[in-house]
Parts: C-alpha cells; sequence; structure tokens
C-alpha cells in the first residue's frame, strides 16, 4: 500500500492505493482547498493565514496516513513551495505537522511523475501522445511514447494568477479573455514546434482543470465530454455573456471553483490555438499516481533514479571505468563506518558516480563545477533537496572541508564526506581494495588501520593520506593512520 502526497498551488490531495495486477487502485483520497497560490503576499512570501491553512490540512492528512498499513509515502510540493520566499520558513512547520519529509519538485519532474500516472492508467503500448496539465500555479507539457517521455517543459502559467491578473474582481470581458489567451500563447510559442500534432496521435488533460472544463461543457449542454477548441470557445462565449464569475451558472463546477475553471479557461484555448489540438481527451491519472507508481517501481528495484545517473555520465562524457570504481569504493568504505542511516549509500554512489561530472568544463576545480551541475541541472527522479545534499558531496570531494563544515552536525553525512573522498584518493593511487587489508573507523575521530605493508605497495597512498589527516585536522577531527594490522 502506497500513499502520494500532493500540496498543490490550489489544493492539496492525497491518494491512498494498492498495487493490484497492473494498475493501482486508489482507495482512499482526501482534498482540501488550500489556495496556496492566493496566499502568496505582493513580495512574493506565503501570508500566515495560508501557511495555517496548510499546516491544519496536513495534520488531518496525518491522521488520515495513520489509519492505513502503508509501506511508503512521499509528499510533494509544487510550483508555490518552489517560487515562496518563505519556503525555508513553511517547509519545517509543514513536515512537523504531516510527520514526512516534503519534496520541493521541479516542474520538469512534476511534468515525469504526471505523465507517469497517465502512461501507466492508459498502458496503451507505443502510443505516440502529448499530456497537457494545468495546474494551480505551472503548465506541464509532456511529449511521450508509450511509457517513455520524450520531452517535458513546465511553464510558469496557473489558474490562479491567470485569474487574478485577467478576471480582477470576477469581471469577465472579451478584452480580458483575449490578453489572457493571447499571454499563453506568448509564453509558450518558442517551444511549441516540438509539440505539434506531428509528433503525436492522442492528446490527454491530466489536471483537476481540465477535468473540470470537461464537466462544464457535459453538464451544461455544449457537447460530450472530449474537448474541443469549438466547445471551448462557446463556453468562453457564455462567460463573457454573464459578465461576472458571481453570475456564472455552471453545473458540475463547485462555486468555490469558478474562478479558478476561469483562468483555466483562457490558458486550454492557448494551450489548443498554439499547439494545434483537435481533441483532448480528459483523464482522471496525473501527478499523485505517478508518485504512487514511482513508489512502486522502487520498491521493486527499478528505481529510475539510476538511470539518470547514467545518462548524465553519458551527456557530460564522463569517463564511465574511473566513476564505477570511485562509486563502488565509496559505497563499501561508507558502510563499512557503520552509519546509522545506511539509505544514504544511494546517495553516496550516485554522488560518486557523478564526481568528475564537472571536467567536461575544466579540470581545474572540476569538484565546483560539478557541484553546480548537480544541484541545478534537471536530472529525472531526484528532488531539489536530494540534489543539493548530493551537490555538496560532490563538492567534498577534494580540498578544504571547510565549504562543507555546516553538513558535519549530521554524522553520516562527515561519513560520507570521508568515504567518497578516500575513495577518490585510492583510485588515485591506483589501490585495488582488499578490505580485509585495512581497518576504518570514525566517532569522536577517524581511526585507518593498514597491513604493515600496504604503504609500501602502493607508495603515493601515503601522499594522499597526510593532505587527509591534514584537512580534517583542520576543521578539528583528528585523523590517525596505523600500520600492523
Amino acid at each position: 500500500m502506497f500513499a502520494a502526497v500532493d500540496l498543490g498551488s490550489n489544493s492539496f490531495r492525497m491518494h491512498i492505493g494498492t498495487y493490484e495486477g497492473s494498475t493501482i487502485r486508489v482507495l482512499k483520497s482526501a482534498r482540501d482547498p488550500i489556495r496556496l497560490a492566493a496566499g502568496l503576499d505582493p513580495s512574493g512570501n506565503l501570508t500566515p493565514e495560508a501557511m495555517q491553512r496548510a499546516l491544519t490540512c496536513l495534520a488531518r492528512f496525518k491522521d488520515i496516513l495513520a489509519e492505513y498499513p502503508i509501506v511508503a509515502v512521499r509528499v510533494v510540493a509544487t510550483n508555490t513551495v518552489r517560487i515562496a520566499k518563505n519556503a525555508a520558513d513553511f517547509l519545517p512547520a509543514a513536515e512537523a505537522a504531516i510527520g514526512l519529509p516534503i519534496e520541493v519538485i521541479s516542474g520538469e519532474e512534476e511534468g515525469r511523475l504526471i505523465y507517469m500516472g497517465v502512461s501507466n492508467a492508459l498502458a496503451i503500448p507505443a502510443e505516440r501522445r502529448l499530456v497537457i496539465d494545468i495546474g494551480g500555479g505551472s503548465t506541464e507539457i509532456i511529449l511521450g511514447r508509450g511509457h517513455e517521455i520524450v520531452k517535458v517543459e513546465s511553464f510558469p502559467i496557473g489558474t490562479v494568477k491567470h485569474s487574478a491578473n485577467f478576471f480582477p474582481d470576477g469581471k469577465i470581458t472579451a478584452v480580458g479573455f483575449e490578453a489572457a489567451v493571447l499571454t499563453v500563447r506568448s509564453l509558450l510559442e518558442d517551444a511549441t514546434p516540438a509539440y505539434q500534432p506531428e509528433f503525436w496521435r492522442n492528446a490527454y488533460g491530466s489536471s483537476g482543470t481540465v477535468r473540470a472544463i470537461s464537466d462544464a461543457l457535459y453538464k451544461n449542454g455544449f457537447g460530450d465530454a472530449e474537448v474541443s477548441l469549438e466547445k471551448l470557445i462557446a463556453l468562453r462565449d457564455y462567460c463573457i455573456q454573464r459578465g461576472q464569475i458571481d453570475d456564472l451558472n455552471l453545473s458540475g463546477i463547485k462555486p468555490e471553483r469558478v474562478a479558478m475553471v476561469i483562468g483555466g479557461l483562457a490558458i486550454l484555448i492557448g494551450l489548443f490555438q498554439e499547439l494545434n489540438i483537435n481533441i483532448l481527451h480528459p483523464i482522471e491519472a496525473g501527478l499523485r499516481t505517478g508518485v504512487m507508481w514511482d513508489l512502486y517501481l522502487r520498491s521493486t528495484k527499478r528505481d529510475r533514479r539510476e538511470q539518470a545517473v547514467h545518462d548524465f555520465l553519458h551527456l557530460f562524457r564522463t569517463d564511465l571505468g574511473r566513476a564505477k570504481l570511485v562509486a563502488d569504493m565509496a559505497s563499501s568504505l561508507y558502510l563499512q563506518l557503520k552509519p546509522a542511516n545506511e539509505k544514504l549509500n544511494h546517495y553516496v554512489y550516485w554522488s560518486s558516480l557523478l564526481h568528475e561530472v564537472g571536467m567536461v568544463i575544466s579540470h581545474t576545480s572540476y569538484h565546483k563545477h560539478g557541484s553546480y551541475l548537480v544541484e541545478h541541472a534537471d536530472i529525472p527522479g531526484f528532488t531539489t533537496r536530494e540534489q543539493k545534499m548530493m551537490s555538496r558531496l560532490v563538492l567534498s570531494q577534494k580540498g578544504n572541508l571547510r565549504k562543507v563544515g555546516e553538513g558535519f552536525v549530521d554524522p553520516d553525512f562527515a561519513k560520507a564526506v570521508l568515504a567518497l573522498r578516500l575513495a577518490v584518493s585510492f583510485m588515485h593511487s591506483r589501490v585495488e581494495l582488499d578490505y580485509k587489508d585495512f581497518s576504518l573507523k570514525m566517532k569522536n575521530r577517524i581511526e585507518l588501520e593498514l597491513k604493515a605493508d600496504w604503504v609500501s605497495l602502493h607508495p603515493t597512498v601515503a601522499i594522499w593520506l597526510r593532505k587527509e589527516i591534514d584537512c580534517w585536522r583542520e576543521i578539528g577531527v583528528e585523523f590517525q593512520v596505523r600500520a600492523g594490522m
């Protein structure tokens, strides 16, 4: 049983489901219209009121989660938390409220998870498809074939701001609608050539916005539930005729969602016109379904982050032999240090594989270049927090340790740094590790005990170890090396 919690810009939603056969069946859903994006003040900070609404909701979700025997949960935050200037103040309180870590995902990762949910729900092998998702704070466009993602992009266009900017005080005018649609098209036009109908056979809309618009079309006599530009224009004209959001009488849409749907309608018309969509099929699956599929795949050892790291190595033309040698040694050294959190070993291994990606820029200070690339690149499957932690490990592989010293409050991070630095040193010394030849410990100090003849067999390792001893002593950590096992 898996659970996915989506901290969206308009609503917080939760799915609890189980894998059955070839599908994930949702057992329990919960939703609160938090309107987080509307809770951003003019300075880009979440207001105390918006944060309190969020915390109350998360505490309720925590109680619901406790009622089920769940094996894995992921809590993901999207656009509004990505852009909120005081997100660093909000996140610790939010994590305490739900009792789980919150992963702030990039727009591109959001799109990949959306597509994962859609492709598994459709289960049509090799279908070339376009998937769009209009959220409260951003819009994702994904091109794929079967389960494979060909291209994904996220655009900062969401229903909350669009409604507020172009329909102020709930007033709906032809001029406002035209400006709203043209703004969407202007933001998309550079990217749209890659998403034209020649590259896909069917188009799907996965968001609550698309489904709400589809319901409005069907339940208010504009046609069936399939979405076409003709129907959207008819709905637009009806809204303009009514003139005021409060005066709209749209069956199937809750009154509190009408304003968001009007902003979403303008975005959807812009997407239809710019992408030359003929018919859009609404689909229930989306981000939360994708998160649960991702959890299921991880539980079956099919972690897409593995492939993402290898794709990254290939992209930056990294020496795979050296990368794997360092990763294998660092992983083994880290486990020998008996960390409290062995799960961190995944990140030690991946960071070690990536330790030389910065060489594509320059051999000088390659660890700094690599650190920047790992933190800021779009690496599928990884969260912002995971990439930042891996970036710090890549940065720590050489030079002084003061630059990552703040991380040493976590003893396991310090052990990870030690493991990576020693692995890099041993790789340079052409050491083939036999773990019967030495013993490594790290508590109040670092203790490395070697066989008596080990240094003589690997002459340059003494130079590397001397540098390590000096670096650790600079930050107040004693490093003892003894020969004579």
